[in-house]
């Protein structure tokens, strides 16, 4: 074991929510990363989507529906397994695989608000990797402004049973390209405001009327698929429809979201710590004026600014993490946590790629792929702007 192996061991101890078990299983998903993902990094960024089979032999391995109960398929953890899944991809600048979305967003939905026939269905799929799943929210018309979906799931009498017919486009789809399953946010009701929003499940196998747009091509992250979907007279059973009843999509995207937002908050802490070590060690062996870049002064204090950020935003995220696993963390923390961390995130990789010089720019140097991955970070899962709107609310 190296000393940056030993030393991110050491951190995972002194982490209050960490257990030996969890660094046990942070071992096994090291391996899977360093195995199945960081070699193909390059050839999944240059064609924009991963390997088919790589979601089935992550399955395998337990990485996928990690915090999912066993009668269901899932690993039976909680929460801090998803978050070391999260840490070790980032770490590894592995982005392609996205499992945030699949196991720690999508698996929820239906965990908490599916009905006993689509999580025994559905959940055990993607726990294998026999389904990868998508959430379809945002539309070229409408992104952090959810209400403002035109995506419409009206519901029909048919001679085969009561179904949804759905229409609209959705974009910025993460694993848009695989998706087999699909929760699309619809109005059910477009004249009810937030009370008209549902969630449907898509099976997108052999379904009429469902197809995909391009892959996106995007300045980071280009291994990880991101597509647009199009919902031209889409038909499913009603059975399909998230929830005991219509109208309650809005509350149920509102109760998940500082889960979704922690796994952003917790992949900036973790991308942060990670250029900090890789730019101490570039500045330890890069030569300027015949001496190491690190007797330089302003490299000395750039970097313990940039390691003091990044100590009280893990810090932080560590404290957010412990009252999510009791079910205490509110929405204007979690908001807090994403929106802070994202932005100390994109800051501290910049500091750190200029004090790489003109090799920062390389694409050949990790730092800059972390800079071009991170920006992102402060747009999905809710605006930062957005964030400071919600923590407004509460003054």
């Amino acid at each position: 074991m190296g000393n940056s192996d030993k030393n991110m061991a050491m951190a995972a101890r002194r982490v209050s929510w960490m257990s030996e078990d969890l660094v046990m299983f942070q071992d096994t998903v090291r391996r899977f990363v360093e195995r199945e993902l960081v070699p193909n990094e390059a050839r999944w960024a240059e064609r924009g989507y991963i390997d088919r089979e790589v979601w089935n032999r992550a399955g395998e391995v337990g990485l996928l529906c990690a915090s999912i109960p066993e009668e269901y398929g899932g690993g039976g953890g909680n929460f801090a397994h998803e978050a070391v899944i999260c840490n070790e991809m980032a770490r590894a600048i592995a982005t392609s695989l996205g499992n945030g979305v699949h196991s720690g967003i999508v698996a929820h939905y239906l965990l908490n608000y599916g009905i006993e026939a689509q999580k025994r269905n559905w959940l055990p799929q993607m726990a294998s990797g026999a389904m990868v799943a998508a959430i379809a929210m945002s539309e070229p018309g409408a992104g952090s402004d959810l209400k403002s979906v035109r995506t419409r799931a009206v519901r029909e009498k048919t001679q085969n049973g009561d179904i949804y017919r759905i229409n609209g486009a959705k974009t910025f789809i993460t694993n848009g390209y695989h998706a087999d399953l699909v929760c699309v946010v619809a109005k059910t009701d477009p004249d009810a405001g937030t009370k008209g929003v549902s969630l449907i499940m898509v099976e997108t196998r052999d379904q009429p009327g469902f197809r995909r747009g391009r892959i996106l091509e995007k300045i980071g992250q280009k291994g990880q698929d991101t597509a647009e979907l199009f919902f031209d007279d889409v038909c499913v059973p009603v059975e399909n429809l998230l929830g005991d009843e219509e109208g309650k999509g809005f509350y149920q995207l509102m109760q998940q979201l500082p889960q979704e937002r922690m796994i952003i908050a917790l992949g900036a802490v973790a991308s942060m710590q990670r250029a900090i070590e890789l730019t101490t060690d570039y500045v330890r062996e890069r030569q300027v004026f015949g001496k190491p870049l690190i007797d330089m002064q302003n490299t000395r204090f750039k970097l313990a600014e940039c390691k003091t950020e990044a100590t009280i935003a893990a810090t932080f995220v560590d404290d957010c993490m412990v009252r999510l696993l009791k079910g205490e963390l509110d929405a204007p923390t979690a908001a807090m946590a994403k929106w802070w961390c994202s932005q100390k995130n994109c800051e501290i990789i910049d500091e750190c790629l200029q004090l790489h010089g003109g090799y920062g720019y390389m694409l050949e140097y990790p730092i800059a792929r972390m800079y071009a991955n991170a920006r992102v970070s402060k747009i999905y899962g809710g605006s930062n702007e957005i964030m400071k709107e919600l923590v407004a609310r509460t003054l």
